[in-house]
């Protein structure tokens, strides 16, 4: 049977310079610089989810003495949202150990990382066929394919060597061109046919399913060594990167044999079935700790930072 297709050739695209964007540089976090956050974690009442936030703080610190993982998985809000320089700031300080992308999060980085801006209006471009549209994301981002192809390296790799790369002077607000950087596995974990790259004709279905599938052994690796007082944490991401960390466990362990007393938080605006399900319950239930954190990830992050922060510099 031969069904129809729709030619993706007929696109009609637009430049990201006449796109309407939501998110600018201008609107990115700060670093919180007052020396006496300690105190305000330690008035905070020893009771359910101020309890579990210090708890939480005090697992990464722990992990980053020891030289244990710290996996941060990123949902797309958690860069629209202006939080890249605070995640830099932890990464520099080796309280990332790997970050982890859906397509989402990975395109919006890109973004940022060279043009300073990102997140259209999809309500109104929608309304004209131009959701999605911009040329110059699709042909940087599906090129990284091509380029992972030639090296032999995953998508988050290509992605971060490509923005870094570039004469852009947003760049070093780019979450994977400084996991490239400072050497730190980045994996973006692609769903085709969620992401508006996808819709373009210069997209390679087959190039970009194959680096997203390195990238996918590459974090089995890493997920490997997580036992005994490693911290995975999902921030944002409803269904993709809890259903791939759920995998990637699995595969660990499949090979590696045990593999358990770690922490697991996930942070989200509301509660969700597979973060609740495969971040927190499923992978501790034996051995470890899985905490959730309901709220804005624009006050909730920021507030997890200065608490690491302060109680690494104790």
């Amino acid at each position: 049977m031969n069904f129809l297709e729709i030619d993706l050739r007929k696109i009609k695209t637009i430049s990201i310079n006449t796109r309407k964007s939501k998110v600018e540089i201008g609107n990115l976090a700060k670093l919180w610089q007052a020396k006496n956050f300690s105190g305000f974690l330690n008035s905070l009442p020893k009771i359910l989810k101020a309890s579990d936030f210090n708890l939480l703080i005090d697992k990464i610190v722990s992990a980053r003495r020891r030289k244990k993982p710290l996996v941060w998985m990123l949902g797309a809000h958690v860069i629209k949202c202006g939080l890249s320089p605070i995640l830099i700031d932890l990464m520099n300080k080796r309280l990332i150990t790997c970050l982890v992308f859906n397509g989402a999060s990975a395109i919006h980085d890109l973004e940022l990382g060279l043009w300073g801006k990102t997140s259209e209006d999809v309500a109104e471009s929608l309304e004209t066929g131009k959701f999605g549209m911009v040329k110059e994301t699709a042909s940087q981002f599906n090129s990284a394919s091509i380029l992972a192809a030639k090296e032999n390296s995953g998508l988050g790799l290509a992605l971060g060597k490509k923005i870094a790369a570039s004469k852009s002077p947003y760049k070093k607000y780019s979450l994977l061109a400084n996991a490239y950087r400072l050497k730190i596995p980045a994996t973006v974990h692609i769903a085709i046919g969620t992401d508006i790259v996808h819709q373009h004709p210069n997209f390679y279905p087959a190039l970009s399913g194959e680096a997203s599938f390195k990238d996918f052994k590459i974090l089995c690796e890493g997920i490997s060594r997580i036992k005994n007082g490693g911290v995975v944490l999902n921030v944002g991401s409803a269904v993709i990167l809890p259903e791939v960390f759920l995998k990637a466990l699995s595969v660990a362990r499949n090979i590696y044999g045990k593999i358990d007393d770690f922490t697991t938080a996930n942070f989200d605006m509301i509660p969700q079935y597979r973060p609740l399900t495969n971040v927190i319950t499923r992978p501790v239930l034996k051995k470890g700790l899985g905490l959730n954190f309901v709220g804005h990830h624009e006050i909730m992050i920021p507030l997890l930072a200065a608490g690491i922060r302060a109680k690494l510099n104790r």
